[in-house]
């Protein structure tokens, strides 16, 4: 079912996915799942396409209610990229998605950026129960080693598409270095956290997952796939692994 969520009055396009043998009113626990930071062909405009799908087999397959959105500057959402920007998104999909009669509680899960964010959102919001990040880096030092550099490149693939943003180009590179993964997974335990990484990952290295984990106080579940690469979400270990999590969050509410 196609859905907006208001963002701090930014429109996003979202997706719920409802699970077609629950009974209508029938509590369903609930997940909102994120796409990571654009690349490739089509950059911000096809970003997050088929998260929709994925989230439809997901709540099919789990029994779950799962809300898929675009973050701002990509697909049919409006708005302009920033780090703290696309952290506002998460919460406010967070809301939207308690906001369903029928949801009995929310975890996360993201690729990417959307595994970071997630984290990060997690440690900071006590209504969520748990956190899947996929191929999630444990913090955003290449960006901010570089921000001209980052800034031009959100530019090129189309996540900022006015000229005149941002306005304080120093805010916008300090949350870079300031939005940190691996410095706030420690306030998510005793709530669980998967981290699924490839072995192979060409664009974040799997130390980043280990960083996360040993950073989580031992309290994270880790997958390192053999052989994997970094668009974990066509991975059906992946998904077999993420659906098992799944399940056994069913205990928790």
């Amino acid at each position: 079912m196609d859905s907006r969520i208001e963002s701090r009055g930014v429109a996003l396009g979202a997706h719920l996915s409802r699970p077609p043998a629950v009974s209508k009113g029938q509590p369903v626990p609930g997940l909102v799942l994120c796409h990571g930071f654009p690349a490739g062909p089509g950059g911000a405009a096809s970003s997050g396409q088929t998260y929709p799908e994925l989230g439809d087999r997901l709540s099919s397959e789990s029994g779950w209610a799962v809300l898929t959105f675009n973050f701002r500057g990509t697909g049919a959402s409006k708005g302009q990229f920033s780090l703290s920007g696309w952290l506002e998104d998460l919460q406010s999909a967070v809301d939207h998605l308690l906001g369903q009669d029928d949801v009995s509680g929310v975890w996360l899960a993201g690729s990417s950026t959307g595994g970071a964010l997630s984290i990060c959102a997690a440690a900071e919001d006590e209504r969520v129960h748990g956190v899947a990040a996929l191929a999630a880096p444990a913090d955003f030092s290449d960006w901010a080693s570089e921000p001209a550099g980052s800034l031009a490149y959100a530019r090129e693939v189309g996540v900022i598409s006015d000229p005149a943003f941002p306005a304080d180009v120093e805010a916008w590179a300090r949350e870079l270095r300031e939005i940190r993964p691996v410095n706030v997974i420690g306030k998510i335990p005793p709530r669980p956290i998967l981290l699924l990484h490839g072995s192979d990952d060409e664009t974040v290295p799997v130390g980043d997952a280990h960083a996360l984990a040993g950073a989580a106080g031992g309290s994270a579940e880790l997958h390192v796939l053999n052989q994997a690469g970094h668009r974990l979400r066509h991975d059906p270990r992946v998904i077999a692994v993420l659906l098992g999590w799944m399940e056994r969050q069913r205990t928790c509410v």
